[in-house]
């Protein structure tokens, strides 16, 4: 990766023996180890048993996760939010499990209608609840630093399962509490 970083950086025209270039190679693959580290992680091991039953009912919603990943067409950052809500079937998942799924899909190349189907596959095959929600929101750079340089436009995914998607009343409960401002 290294050899690869020191060719890209000759082909735009720069001296990779430059002072502030000299570490640049060993940088970048730190960098992608670490951007990438998804395709590493494992669902199994990442829940690490954190599956309770439990009779909740009604619907658990964690959001405003925030992540970043790399678009696989430009090899771009993309970031935003993931809101995730599920309406339990006699299981409910730890707090900290949906925000480190989300990681483990984020930090992979990525195309954000792809991440947030895994989103929603991975806590299907984990809990299958009654229902599953999940939308992402996210800006991309490649939208917004080249190609049409639109800084505002964000792109907003979506897909519900179950209840969620037979019952708009459930739905629409779901935006109106990605809407609420939550007071601690």
């Amino acid at each position: 990766m290294r050899d690869a970083v020191g060719i890209i950086l000759a082909a735009i025209g720069e001296d990779s023996t430059r002072e502030g270039l000299i570490g640049t190679p060993d940088r970048v693959e730190k960098m992608f180890q670490e951007i990438c580290s998804g395709y590493q992680a494992d669902l199994v091991k990442i829940v690490n048993g954190a599956v309770f039953h439990e009779a909740a009912e009604g619907m658990i919603l964690i959001r405003d996760i925030e992540f970043y990943s790399l678009c696989e067409h430009h090899l771009m950052p993309f970031f935003g939010k993931v809101h995730v809500a599920y309406i339990p079937d006699g299981k409910i998942i730890g707090l900290s499990k949906i925000p480190r799924i989300v990681d483990m899909y984020a930090r992979r190349l990525q195309v954000q209608e792809r991440m947030t189907h895994q989103i929603m596959e991975a806590i299907q095959s984990v809990l299958a609840p009654k229902g599953i929600a999940v939308v992402v929101e996210a800006s991309h750079l490649c939208a917004r630093m080249r190609g049409v340089k639109k800084e505002q436009a964000k792109l907003v995914t979506s897909l519900f399962t179950g209840v969620f998607d037979s019952n708009n009343t459930l739905r629409n409960e779901f935006f109106e509490r990605l809407k609420m401002d939550v007071l601690l």
